[in-house]
């Protein structure tokens, strides 16, 4: 008999269940974790994690998470502090339900993962796996996937064992192929119980993900518009790609004195405090804007509210530049760059370089208007959150005591409804993620949560508002923290309301009978539940905050536990 660790002969290892091939195969792809909610059709990948593990073929990590859309999120948050792709294991069509909301996020994000399901078993006796408990029949579906075909950019039904290996391969490289984001493979447990081939397992992966980039005409044409602009305009969502990519936006942006306005910002694109850094307002730089990058945004301004300079033109960088998943987006695109948004940028400054000497004139022109516009605005916000001081607190009171905080240190920030971005002082690629414009709740506390998992000397910070910590399923977020070792600082901003909710009515209806009412419907979550409760039930270090002048030294004792102590922290602040 074969010992539990000692290596397999060749006849032993001959086949491994489907389970453990399609398991093993994750980590020869590149996958480090799986982030795992079991259910009664994982018998097989259960059986498959052990028996791979004893014939001593490499795996990911597979981690417990006791609800999926923490899994979701910390796939999530994992890709956007490494780049790499996760797995993502959920129960049936009710844990897939479950996953949704993250796929949602996901895909409108660009973020890849891999999304795998069991599927009830089809046969209901005569072959191992076969239905074996009532829910066998409960959970089956005409079409599981569907719940979440949408969202993905492939999915597929595992039909034979011997198909695990290939298709892992196929679903690794479309989720990484040019625009990325999730895909998706239902797992009937018949089939991975059935044996596979155990040959090459561990070989590199035998698809490469397909990647875009722009035409040289093209790039070539974006540099002759901004030579003739006298207005130029970058407006930035997500980030500029990569630490290079952040470096070459802002140098472009100095060099060529171009306003960098960042709207609904999703991720950093130039430090906070860059001299052509002028804030999320785009209204009084588009009105006079005669040349527009817009530089991986969703959503780069609101029809309804902004204006466009007639003859301004519109050039649009990106994976998908015209993000063609959704149906309705109609926004003006003269040029279309599309690839990774780092070496489009890059290659954009090199094709625009030979125009610097002869535009040295205009450009000069305009970089005194814009470095004062963006210092002036700097001192505006900041005089804002200090009037936010109190009696009760300001959301921007809060961001400014953070950045107080922080300074200095190793750290991002991820705020859903939490603490805003104007008000913090960044200066670093990946020191800000908000949560994505499709506005899954929810999403803010496992992402930091697979962020701080992958960067482990980070000093990773989620901020949420009361209705978004909620949302999170927190009892099961703060039990992953404690049981796999993920020292993070959560600070919730409590107004016990949806105040999102509360600026769109107004938004709306301004003058309407909700705004002129006592208590508007629909948006009030008071009696507000002591949050430090939640925390502390998972050991947590807590703190409860309703005066300015203690803010400063609690998030100073949070931050020292989390990164001496090695343990999560939790403060509650209440807010205006």
């Amino acid at each position: 008999m074969t010992k539990v660790n000692e290596p397999m002969t060749d006849a032993t290892a001959a086949t491994i269940t489907a389970g453990g091939a399609l398991l093993a195969r994750l980590k020869a792809v590149g996958v480090d974790y799986i982030f795992a909610n079991s259910g009664t059709d994982f018998p097989p990948i259960i059986e498959g994690l052990a028996e791979a593990s004893a014939k001593q073929i490499p795996l990911p990590k597979a981690i417990v998470i006791p609800h999926e859309n923490a899994a979701m999120g910390m796939a999530h948050g994992y890709y956007l502090a490494t780049g790499k792709a996760q797995a993502v294991m959920a129960h049936t069509n009710v844990g897939l339900a479950n996953c949704a909301i993250g796929a949602i996020n996901a895909a409108t994000e660009h973020v890849p993962m891999l999304i795998f399901s069991g599927r009830t078993p089809v046969v209901e006796k005569g072959r191992l796996g076969a239905r074996t408990v009532p829910i066998g029949w409960g959970q089956e579906m005409r079409d599981q996937t569907a719940m979440i075909r949408e969202c993905v950019k492939w999915d597929y039904e595992l039909k034979y064992p011997e198909q695990a290996v290939e298709i892992v391969d196929r679903a690794f490289a479309i989720a990484g192929s040019t625009p990325r984001g999730p895909v998706y493979l239902s797992l009937p447990r018949e089939v991975l119980c059935e044996p596979c081939p155990s040959a090459g397992l561990e070989a590199p992966g035998s698809i490469a993900p397909a990647t875009a980039g722009p035409r040289h005409v093209d790039l070539q044409q974006a540099a002759a518009l901004l030579a003739k602009a006298s207005k130029p305009l970058i407006i930035a969502q997500r980030g500029a790609g990569s630490e290079d990519g952040f470096a070459t936006l802002s140098r472009f942006a100095s060099d060529w004195a171009i306003p960098v306005c960042q709207y609904w910002a999703i991720q950093l694109a130039v430090p906070t405090d860059h001299p052509m850094a002028v804030g999320s307002d785009p209204a009084p730089w588009l009105a006079e804007a005669d040349l527009v990058f817009v530089v991986d945004c969703l959503a780069p301004w609101s029809p309804d509210i902004h204006a466009l300079k007639p003859g301004c033109k519109i050039v649009h960088i990106g994976q998908d530049p015209l993000y063609s998943r959704f149906p309705v987006r109609n926004f003006a695109c003269d040029l279309a760059l599309i690839g990774d948004t780092a070496p489009v940028l890059n290659d954009l400054a090199d094709a625009a370089a030979p125009f610097l000497s002869e535009t040295e004139k205009m450009r000069d022109s305009r970089r005194q208007e814009v470095s004062q516009a963006a210092l002036e605005r700097r001192r505006s916000v900041m005089a804002r959150a200090e009037q936010g001081r109190g009696p009760v607190m300001s959301k921007a009171f809060v961001s400014a005591c953070l950045s107080e905080a922080i300074e200095g240190r190793d750290a991002v920030v991820l705020s859903e409804l939490g603490a805003p971005l104007e008000e913090l002082t960044l200066r670093s690629h990946g020191s800000w993620f908000q949560e994505p414009h499709s506005g899954g709740l929810g999403w803010c506390l496992p992402a930091a949560l697979g962020m701080k998992l992958a960067r482990p000397d980070k000093l990773v910070i989620a901020t949420m508002g009361d209705g978004s910590y909620m949302f999170a399923n927190p009892v099961a977020c703060h039990q992953i923290s404690e049981a796999v070792g993920i020292p993070l600082l959560v600070i919730v901003l409590n107004n016990a309301e949806w105040g999102a909710v509360r600026q769109s009515v107004l938004g709306v209806y301004p003058d309407g009978f909700a705004a002129r009412s006592n208590a508007m419907p629909l948006v009030s979550l008071s009696p507000s539940p002591d949050f430090t409760m939640i925390a502390a039930a998972s050991r947590a270090w807590t703190a409860k905050v309703d005066r300015s002048e203690d803010l400063p030294s609690v998030l100073q004792q949070a931050i020292e536990h989390v990164m001496k102590r090695k343990t999560q922290a939790f403060v509650e602040i209440q807010i205006a």
